[in-house]
């Protein structure tokens, strides 16, 4: 029997490449990673020229950011594929949080107080050039 304004349910994946996905979603993962240090260290060296403190906590910024954009992508991965429970999902998100939320703190008590967000800067640097990547991807199809 049809009902007017119920959906169709069924599955939705019909037509999908999710093997040519999960090697772009892969590539993507690398390739923003390897773009974020080519674009950070040069931008570090130069600040480090003029204060050693702050070149480093650009450094130590994107590298957190790296390293926390990494590790969300594979604490969702092991989640979706059902080697991860909710719990430990969120424990390990809360655990992450906190360690890379430690680097801009140490930015600040190390150099004048502005240079958390040099840290900061680098730190949502990684996660930026993910987004403008995953933007071009989708808008060349």
């Amino acid at each position: 029997m049809y009902l007017e304004g119920k959906p169709k349910s069924g599955d939705n994946t019909q037509g999908a490449d999710t093997t040519a996905s999960l090697s772009a979603y892969k590539a993507r993962k690398g390739s923003v990673g390897l773009r974020a240090v080519m674009l950070l260290v040069p931008i570090a060296v130069l600040t480090a020229i003029w204060s050693p403190v702050l070149g480093f906590d650009l450094l130590l910024g994107g590298l957190c950011g790296i390293g926390n954009m990494w590790l969300i992508m594979r604490n969702n991965e092991r989640l979706l594929d059902g080697r991860r429970s909710r719990g430990v999902y969120g424990a390990t998100n809360l655990a992450r949080i906190l360690g890379v939320g430690l680097a801009p703190v140490v930015s600040a008590m190390t150099g004048p107080w502005w240079s958390m967000g040099i840290a900061l800067a680098g730190f949502f640097t990684p996660l930026i050039l993910y987004a403008f990547a995953l933007r071009h991807e989708y808008s060349t199809g």
